[in-house]
């Protein structure tokens, strides 16, 4: 059972804001006709947006003149404002039309959410946790990388969708700060032994031929009997748009309280006694890429989507190893206007296009070209790589051999794989397993603490 590399703590919620700009055309697997027009999916390091969706309509603007008091946390103030915000976050992460109906369904799991926030961004403050704006800055500028945006884009895609930067500015001042909470409440539990490693080895080895299944997960809780109702509601609305196409990952970073919902809710592979009795029957009888109904568990309500299944160790996966080369545009890509920068840098992916040998080449290449993004992204799951089309290029790709240019909208890169090798899952590296413990301590500490701060905080709910 392999686990995927830890990720930066960067909201993937805000990358529903994006879903609205306008997608880049995709390539053939020998690259694109036109030489300057963008490919879908170019370079290989970093996450990506889902499919463009046409914008949604937002609630009417007919709101009170003042600005209400929703609820109060230990004294900092939740505002109709800050609600209003998250709820076209939602809208835009979904395509949802959001109704003042649907918005009245929404509007007390979303208050939930924020108070949540406001308890974390609490006990950041207690603890003389400092998130800098600088820090924000780079997190904004890293997705806009990963996403093959030009500098400021995604600022203007807030603003041209009528959301105030400040909510995203929050939430990612919020997660950055309680990834360090969560590290200071560790202390010596974030130092995983040998031990522990040679446990969990074992107990995968013994588990070989047994049934696993790969999920995603939204968990949506209920903290009291009497939001029971609320959460069932919003567990419907939520179920009603992923079976409309909304994508399971963003809806589920931005309103699950689940384990890795910030990783879209992705469970990993998981054994059916490692589930409630209820989500294991179901998974157990789904097919590939069905959404779940919303199913009452233990504190909330779920709703699961089965990605894979397999046998523990009778699974392989392809892993590549890759070099590339990239030259940043220093102005977006207009495909029917290339400035004369964007021509040349076209030039010298084409010339190491044509002469490229070995992954040396490639490597030394980017080198000279400044290393703008690094030579060796890494190990590359070749089934998790998207978009397809991406992904079958460079599986039939020989070996040794760089792809043609793939131009985005913020550069242009060339591609060769320097090997394939088929890995049993089954014995994943002991580092991978250390990583695995580590998240799994860290998120039981994050689920215990804040538990605690909800039971000890002052917190006062006001009707709209």
């Amino acid at each position: 059972m392999r686990t995927r590399r830890p990720t930066h703590p960067v909201l993937l919620a805000c990358l529903a804001i994006l879903a609205a700009a306008p997608a880049a055309r995709a390539a053939p697997p020998g690259g694109p006709a036109d030489p300057l027009a963008p490919a879908r999916q170019a370079p290989v390091a970093g996450k990506r947006l889902p499919a463009a969706t046409p914008a949604p309509t937002l609630k009417p603007s007919a709101v009170p003149p003042i600005n209400a008091i929703v609820a109060v946390v230990d004294g900092s103030v939740i505002s109709q404002d800050d609600v209003d915000n998250r709820e076209h976050l939602f809208a835009l992460s979904t395509g949802l039309k959001l109704t003042p109906e649907i918005s009245d369904h929404l509007t007390p799991q979303i208050t939930r959410s924020l108070i949540d926030e406001k308890l974390q961004l609490q006990e950041m403050q207690r603890r003389k946790i400092v998130v800098s704006d600088a820090e924000i800055a780079s997190a904004i500028a890293e997705i806009e990388q990963h996403n093959n945006m030009a500098n400021g884009a995604l600022r203007a895609n807030l603003k041209g969708q009528g959301v105030a930067l400040r909510t995203l500015i929050d939430q990612l001042r919020v997660q950055l700060g309680w990834v360090r909470v969560i590290r200071e409440q560790l202390g010596a539990a974030a130092e995983v032994k040998d031990a522990d490693v040679d446990d969990r080895l074992a107990r995968l080895k013994a588990r070989i031929g047994q049934p696993e299944y790969r999920i995603g997960q939204i968990f949506i809780p209920v903290d009291q009997p009497s939001q029971d109702a609320d959460a069932r509601r919003f567990s419907d609305i939520v179920v009603s748009q992923l079976r409309g196409g909304a994508a399971f990952a963003i809806v589920a970073a931005q309103f699950s309280s689940g384990r890795n919902a910030l990783e879209g809710g992705d469970q990993g592979w998981v054994r059916p006694d490692q589930l409630d009795a209820q989500i294991a029957s179901l998974v157990t009888e789904m097919p590939v890429g069905a959404i779940s109904n919303a199913v009452k568990v233990a504190g909330g309500y779920e709703v699961v989507t089965l990605r894979a299944k397999r046998e523990i160790g009778h699974d392989t996966a392809l892993i590549a190893h890759l070099r590339q080369f990239f030259i940043p545009f220093t102005s977006p890509l207009n495909p029917s206007a290339p400035t004369p920068q964007q021509q040349q840098a076209l030039a010298k992916a084409q010339a190491l296009s044509s002469t490229a040998k070995s992954c040396a080449d490639v490597e030394a290449a980017n080198k000279a070209a400044g290393e703008t993004r690094p030579s060796d992204p890494g190990e590359v799951h070749m089934e998790r790589l998207n978009p397809p089309q991406l992904r079958a290029m460079l599986t039939e790709l020989p070996i040794g051999k760089p792809t043609q240019p793939l131009p985005a909208l913020d550069g242009i890169t060339v591609l060769m794989v320097c090997s394939r090798d088929e890995v049993n899952d089954a014995a994943p590296p002991r580092q991978e397993l250390v990583t695995q413990i580590i998240n799994e301590r860290a998120e039981l500490a994050s689920r215990q603490l804040l538990d605690d701060l909800r039971r000890r905080a002052l917190i006062e709910r006001r009707s709209s």
